[in-house]
This record gives C-alpha cells, sequence and structure tokens, in this order.
C-alpha cells in the first residue's frame, strides 16, 4: 500500500500554524489549495513574536534575508530562517523555523517544515518539503504537464488529485541529489536519498536509495 497520506510523510514540526494545516488534511495535495487562505488568517490574526516585514509579509526573529531578495506577499517566514541572495519567493508560502532558502531559489504555494533546505538553485511549486528534507543543487520540484492536464500520483494505484499544479512531496529527512528533476506529483519518502542526476516520477517508498527511475535499493542503517 502506498505510504503518502500527511502522517505517513511527515512527523509534527512543533510549528503550530505548520501542523494545523498539513495534518488537518488526510493528503498532502489536499493541503495546497488552502495555503494562501492560512496565510491571510494567520498574518490578520498575528503570530506572537513575529514583525511585519511589509504589509502580507511576517517573519519570526533572528531572520536573515539577503539585500537582493524578493519576497512577494502573502508569506511567512519563521524565526532562525537564511534566505540567501536572489531567493525568489513567490507568495503563498510558509518557511518553517531553520530553514534555508538558498541563492537563485524559487518558491510558490510551498511549504517548507522545519530545518528544510533548498539552498542552491532550487525550484519549489505547489510543493511541501518535510522536517529536515535537504534539496541539492539545481534540484527540481516540476508542477506542472506538459499537456496540462490534472495531476495523478502514481504509486501501486493511481491517485487522482483534481488539481493542475503539483510539484512533489518530500517526507522528513528525504535528501535530492544535486540536478534530479521530480515530475509532478512525486513523492519520496522519509529518510531516502535520491543519486544526483536522477530523473523521478511516481512514489518511492521510506528508508530507501533511489539510483535511478526504477532502481530503488533498501538504504543500510548507518
Amino acid at each position: 500500500m502506498d505510504k503518502i497520506k500527511c502522517l505517513d510523510l511527515f512527523e509534527k514540526s512543533n510549528i503550530s500554524y505548520i501542523d494545523e494545516l498539513i495534518f488537518s488534511k488526510e493528503n498532502p495535495w489536499e493541503v495546497l489549495p488552502e495555503i494562501k487562505s492560512h496565510i491571510i488568517k494567520l498574518i490578520e490574526k498575528g503570530i506572537e513574536g513575529f514583525s511585519e516585514l511589509e504589509p502580507g509579509i511576517l517573519i519570526g526573529q533572528n531572520v536573515k534575508i539577503a539585500k537582493t531578495a524578493t519576497i512577494i506577499a502573502p508569506t511567512i517566514i519563521g524565526n532562525n530562517v537564511e534566505i540567501r541572495p536572489g531567493a525568489y519567493i513567490r507568495g503563498s508560502v510558509i518557511v518553517g523555523d531553520e530553514c534555508v532558502v538558498g541563492n537563485s531559489s524559487e518558491l510558490k504555494n510551498a511549504i517548507l517544515m522545519r530545518h528544510a533546505q533548498v539552498p542552491h538553485y532550487n525550484y519549489v511549486g505547489d510543493s511541501i518539503v518535510g522536517n529536515y528534507a535537504h534539496m541539492g543543487a539545481g534540484s527540481i520540484l516540476s508542477n506542472l504537464r506538459s499537456d496540462g492536464k490534472n495531476i495523478i500520483i502514481h504509486g501501486e494505484k493511481d491517485h487522482e488529485t483534481g488539481l493542475r499544479k503539483i510539484g512533489g512531496f518530500l517526507a522528513d529527512h528525504a535528501d535530492i541529489g544535486c540536478g534530479s528533476v521530480l515530475n509532478p506529483g512525486t513523492v519520496v519518502g522519509k529518510n531516502t536519498q535520491v543519486y544526483p542526476l536522477s530523473m523521478l516520477r511516481g512514489v518511492y517508498k521510506e528508508n530507501s536509495i533511489v539510483k535511478s527511475t526504477k532502481v530503488v535499493v533498501e538504504r543500510e542503517e548507518r
């Protein structure tokens, strides 16, 4: 059975405004249409300890934002986050505590949970990146089929999402190798490592090493 539900992919981040959204839904793709409205509600009522960078953008404490980064509302950036030069946050984005958004990385309608890292030339659209997940330089979460049709997640069975745009769902501690492209609707399980320059499509189980699209081995404990 495919382990692709929110409870299969993510542990609680202990960031209340992230957990209350993600774990209110059974499937991760059900979270995506709710991100913008959830952020707007949070901005309206405020988050303790957060300040308004500019209208529609809330930031936590000890946040480092490079002068050349671009942040568009509505966006929430958590505590102890680093936003590096050239980063482009296009709105409807929640960046959790201790995250890194790297140089020339682009985020749109996405959630980064605690300590997620998208540090170099990454695209993260319509996606959830789990706790301590990491994307290597140049890795991409592609979010739109070439024919523009709704995204189907291909696991042991096909999961109809009803959404035209879905990137990827990276579970906690997933590690995506440099230069990899994840096709729309790809799911990478907990503690799974993906080799560099991989092209992925479908569902990849937890505790695995993905050597290529169809070559997956069990990850030995270290």
